[in-house]
């Protein structure tokens, strides 16, 4: 059977500022295949109907389903749980945000579903007519939009054979949409490098696709699922993703491209997270297993693609940076003949020397999962790292002139109040630092050992984030679908335990829009210590050290310090409780942060880039 070629699309909410990996990737590796697959960023279709800045609003939101609620009527038709969009009314003020001139968020939001919504899946449905095989690629709040245009697709032409993965489709999740949603003939659950390529192959030769490792399908009434094949791990052998589409529908839609960033994967899984996974972390599901390209493949892959597309912006989709790119790829990036500037994510033990090299390298922006300024909360976290650690980050990122993207959880099963009026204490003492963009409670996220370890981690209460109820049909259950859960831990904190820590982030979030940044700066010369303290308006001053206090002070400088490590180093002639007190006496003028048995000096070099 000769069929039209197969069209990988990308439907909202995924970002419209940057290209789709997972289309670049798949089609890529069709290609690779000999199959013919073209790309379709459909997302940046609704972005340019409804204006880019509301659509970047509904693409950044996360836990509540609003995206998947607009398009819920258009996927699931008498079928939709909320026609009437009593939705917007149970989200009343939180809804603030979308607000606009002479239009409340919820009128907008019901104008959009109504008007915005079929018009953007007519126009589409024009476009994709006569492609035989269309697939659909769904991670956060893709899936409806995905479910509608199938759907539509389907009334028009049902001979239409429809293929669903992602990370949406990942574990029961995919089998459970697989049975419920008949818009669905196939899903690959899992990674698809090796699933996508053979199953594409069968449906464009009208072969019999029965029995293609991580291929599910629904025969009668029931889900047949052929299990995976182990995750692909020669991720060398993958082609460099192909982005022209996204750039070419961007330029005929009017959308600005030139400042977008280029996604590139360098490694999958988790490391740190295949020994120690993070309580709350629900990323990588059944594919935790850490694999990474060569460096010699990751600099080839950004030079080509910087050559292609002329960016020399980069974001890492890694979740986090392989430790052997800090001796082997790093400093290639940082030599002559390269000038990136590139997003990775880290683990958050990195020191100064890595912090300077990864800048020497470009790269500007990290995300490195600090997630509190408490050591034992991070231990509940299983994080592998104190809470100095992560201080001690925040202040080489700053000073070698890299933002930090992070955020303050709470809501851990075993948590105590003191360790939040500790963290609320100390942040005054932190305006000088990056701000985190929030702190708020944590989401309790499927794949997460707080959500697959039930004896460990005891909830009183799990139920799935309450709006999905306004977006799944009464067919579908929701209790295999949902990602995002609410929970009630045992033995639970009263809010007003973390209202002190939330008031303090907001403080130290406004600090930082003045105009200058607080800053806490120092200069020295042999016995002799001077620190200037701005990090509060109007409120300037200077504190000079000598002899003794001085050296104490700069041996905690570079990293978290022992007062045994600074006596040995010192050689000083009194006893290590003498600098402990002294320890003592800088963190009560906030000019030293204390971790247990650790000591870290927060003031930063006044000369920069050292």
């Amino acid at each position: 059977m000769t069929v039209s070629p197969a069209v990988v699309v990308s439907m909202p909410f995924l970002a419209a500022d940057g290209p789709s990996i997972q289309l670049g990737l798949l089609t890529a590796i069709a290609r690779q295949h000999g199959l013919a697959a073209r790309a379709l960023h459909a997302n940046l279709d609704f972005a340019a109907r409804i204006g880019p800045d509301y659509y970047r609003l509904l693409a950044e939101h996360r836990g509540r389903q609003l995206g998947d609620w607009l398009f819920s009527v258009a996927a699931f038709g008498a079928a939709a749980p909320d026609p009437d969009g009593k939705l917007t009314a149970v989200l009343g003020e939180e809804l603030s945000y979308l607000d606009s001139p002479g239009q409340s968020a919820a009128d907008r939001l019901l104008l959009t579903r109504e008007r915005d919504v079929p018009a953007f899946l007519d126009a589409l449905a024009d476009e994709l007519a006569g492609v035989r095989v269309v697939c659909f690629s769904s991670t956060f709040q893709q899936n409806t939009a995905s479910f509608a245009l199938a759907r539509l697709l389907k009334q028009r032409d049902p001979g239409v054979v429809t293929v669903f993965g992602g990370a949406n489709f990942d574990g029961e999740m995919g089998l459970e949409l697989v049975r419920s949603v008949e818009w669905v003939d196939f899903a690959v659950l899992g990674e698809g490098d090796v699933a996508f390529p053979r199953l594409l192959d069968a449906l464009v030769c009208g072969a019999d696709p029965d029995g293609i490792p991580g291929v599910a399908r629904r025969v009668g009434d029931e889900v047949v699922a052929v299990p995976a094949e182990a995750p692909h791990d020669r991720l060398d052998d993958l082609p460099v993703p192909d982005y022209d589409e996204y750039f070419e529908r961007a330029a005929r839609l009017g959308l600005p491209t030139g400042h977008v960033a280029i996604p590139f994967e360098s490694a999958r899984g988790c490391w740190w997270g295949a020994k120690h996974h993070c309580t709350f972390c629900g990323l990588n599901g059944t594919t935790m297993r850490f694999r990474a390209k060569s460096p010699s493949r990751v600099l080839a892959e950004l030079d080509r693609q910087a050559r292609r597309y002329r960016s020399f912006r980069f974001d890492a989709v890694d979740n986090i940076l392989d430790p052997g790119y800090l001796g082997r790829l790093l400093p290639s990036l940082a030599g002559p003949g390269r000038d990136y500037e590139i997003f990775y994510e880290v683990k958050a033990n990195l020191n100064r020397a890595q912090l300077k090299l990864l800048a020497q390298a470009g790269v500007t922006r990290l995300q490195p999962g600090l997630e509190s300024l408490s050591s034992a909360v991070l231990r509940l976290m299983d994080k592998g790292v104190r809470a100095a650690q992560n201080v001690n980050l925040l202040r080489w990122a700053r000073y070698y002139g890299i933002a930090v993207a992070w955020n303050i959880l709470w809501g851990f099963p075993g948590e105590t109040a003191g360790e939040y009026a500790a963290q609320a204490a100390v942040v005054p003492h932190l305006h000088h630092l990056q701000p985190p963009a929030g702190a708020n409670r944590l989401w309790l996220e499927r794949f997460s050992p707080l959500f697959t370890q039930p004896g460990r981690f005891p909830l009183k209460s799990r139920r799935p984030e309450p709006s999905y109820r306004y977006v799944y049909p009464a067919t579908t259950d929701i209790g295999r679908i949902a990602y995002f859960f609410d929970y009630e831990p045992e033995h639970e904190l009263p809010p007003e335990v973390y209202t002190p820590l939330r008031d303090a982030v907001a403080a130290w979030s406004a600090a930082w829009q003045a105009d200058p940044l607080p800053a806490l700066v120092y200069r020295s010369a042999p016995g002799l210590l001077r620190i200037h303290d701005g990090r509060q308006p109007g409120r300037h001053g200077t504190h000079t050290f000598h002899d003794a206090l001085a050296a104490i002070y700069l041996a905690c400088v570079d990293r978290p310090r022992t007062a045994v490590a600074v006596h040995r180093e010192l050689g000083l002639p009194v006893r290590v409780s003498a600098v402990e007190d002294a320890f003592r006496r800088f963190a009560e003028r906030g000019l030293m942060f204390l971790d247990g048995n650790l000591a870290l000096s927060l003031a930063l070099p006044a000369t920069p880039g050292r």
